[in-house]
């Protein structure tokens, strides 16, 4: 409505469906009004061959190409339906020399502009020779060609079809797909506008099938009679293909930004390492499962997955003081959102707070390849002043075992195929052990060897997979996620308290300020 207040506008298509009827029939009135004339809506567009185009009529540009539509030719349509209207210009093209103006006026009860708005055009226009209307059943507007063609207004060749004669086959009145294609009365089927429109000299194929036959016949006797004269044919230049279509065709590819082999969301469901969604539920695969196919492209044993669950678990927390949780609190009372107090603590993980299982794994596994034993590889990091990581904790020691490390060791030493390196491991801990009892294998240690034998030992990957996953940092994910849920809890535990922001007191903060700031003597 707003663009029919513009006086330069002079036509006006409309693709937009499902307009109200109430609101295209007041529009139509103000349309005609202003004389603006308005195709639509619920229209493909329409077309003028060799000058524009209005909407997706004629398809992509091999299509247009194909039929002709770079250039004007003789004949000229109009019609309801959008699709069919590419197909006009398909038939058109191979039984004559083209095209001259094709309009689909749109399939809607009220449609903007009516067949004889189009082919009065037509019928004045001295380069169309002969006009197509493909008709439908429903609604009373190719009477009016009747009308015109008996009062001898329209003398050119007209050839017309109307589209659902296959309605009188069914017992109960049918709806077809668009919202004016429904017969209310006798005069309104498909059989009955072909008949009245045979009677009065229009052109009336049998049946569809046929309707380019005729537009053929018509063509070839004007161009005997001398009405069309055929010009030669000019080629076109070549235009590249499309790209999309040339894509989908399989000619040619799309280098791509950047590829991901874990996850497809693209077809009908999501799928996990390929695994629908669905089977991922109906199989009770489990988070453990889940971190299976996305983090290792593959199914692990019941075991295993129950081993990654159990990780995440034990990992989930470890109270208020420690420095990730810390510093989640202290962001949460500072009034930061949860992403960015998850981010405060998760940036404090690394080889002195929760990032040791990485280090771990590599620092034994080096150790127990080389061939060196327990003792010798205690004294080799000795000497080289290295700690050895997974090794020590502030609390727990030999008398006050980690409980959390004697639940998953009793689980992995009876699951797992076998646990070379944890075996190694534990020798290990009772040479530092024997020197401090809080030397003990910690849970960051634990997990870092025990998944190493998980991975060398699963059956599920070859050596140089399970060694790619350690360098990649595979395990310390495990410390990630699971501590994330701990943080997020923090988070959520401070807003709900509802604590205020924190200010750290001054009686735990040992001051050392320098004693003289004087000038040095020259």
């Amino acid at each position: 409505m707003e663009t029919l207040k513009f006086k330069q506008i002079r036509c006006i298509a409309i693709i937009a469906e499902g307009i109200p009827e109430n609101m295209t029939r007041h529009m139509i009135q103000v349309a005609n009004e202003k004389g603006v004339t308005i195709i639509g809506p619920a229209t493909v567009g329409g077309i003028k061959p060799g000058c524009f185009r209005i909407g997706n009529t004629g398809g992509m540009l091999d299509n247009i190409l194909s039929s002709k539509l770079y250039r004007h030719g003789s004949v000229a349509y109009v019609s309801r339906s959008g699709g069919m209207s590419n197909e006009l210009n398909n038939i058109i093209s191979l039984n004559t020399n083209g095209v001259h103006e094709g309009i689909a006026i749109g399939g809607d009860r009220y449609p903007g502009t009516t067949f004889m708005d189009h082919v009065l055009r037509y019928q004045d226009d001295s380069e169309v020779k002969i006009i197509v209307v493909l008709g439908e059943v429903g609604g009373i507007e190719e009477y009016q060609i009747v009308e015109a063609v008996k009062s001898q207004r329209l003398n050119k060749p007209i050839i017309a079809w109307c589209i659902g004669t296959c309605a009188s086959m069914f017992t109960s009145e049918v709806q077809f797909g668009h919202a004016g294609s429904c017969a209310n009365a006798d005069s309104e089927t498909a059989l009955a506008k072909n008949k009245a429109l045979q009677a009065v000299g229009v052109h009336v194929p049998k049946n569809f099938d046929d309707l380019g036959n005729l537009i053929r016949d018509i063509y070839e006797q004007l161009v005997k009679e001398g009405s069309i004269i055929p010009k030669e044919e000019v080629v076109p230049p070549t235009v590249p293909m499309d790209f999309n279509w040339a894509r989908e065709l399989g000619l040619i590819r799309k280098p791509a930004s950047f590829m991901s082999s874990i996850c497809d969301e693209r077809g009908q469901e999501l799928l996990y390492a390929g695994m629908p969604i669905t089977d991922v539920f109906k199989e009770e695969m489990g988070l453990g499962g889940v971190l299976s196919l996305l983090w290792f492209q593959r199914r692990l044993p019941k075991y295993a997955c129950k081993f990654l669950e159990m990780c995440l678990m034990v990992t989930a927390d470890h109270g208020p003081a420690v420095s990730g949780a810390h510093n989640t609190i202290v962001c949460a009372r500072a009034g930061k959102d949860l992403v960015s107090s998850l981010a405060s603590g998760l940036l404090t993980i690394g080889d002195r707070f929760g990032g040791a299982l990485d280090a771990a794994a590599k620092q034994f596994t080096e150790a127990y390849d080389s061939g060196l034993i327990p003792m010798e590889f205690v004294n080799s990091m000795r000497k080289k002043g290295q700690l050895i990581m997974g090794i020590g904790h502030r609390v727990k020691s030999l008398n006050n075992p980690d409980m959390r490390v004697v639940i998953l060791k009793e689980y992995a030493t009876k699951h797992f195929p076998c646990t070379p390196l944890l075996d190694y491991a534990v020798e290990v801990e009772k040479i530092t052990t024997s020197k401090k009892p809080n030397l003990i294998l910690n849970v960051d240690g634990f997990i870092g060897v025990a998944m190493v034998d998980l991975l060398r030992n699963s059956g599920c990957f070859t050596m140089e997979e399970a060694l790619e996953f350690v360098d990649v940092g595979a395990l310390n994910g495990l410390f990630v996620l699971g501590r994330s849920m701990g943080f997020i809890g923090h988070y959520l535990d401070q807003k709900r308290l509802k604590q205020g922001l924190y200010r750290h007191p001054w009686d735990d903060i040992s001051y050392i300020m320098p004693e003289n700031l004087g000038m040095p003597d020259n």
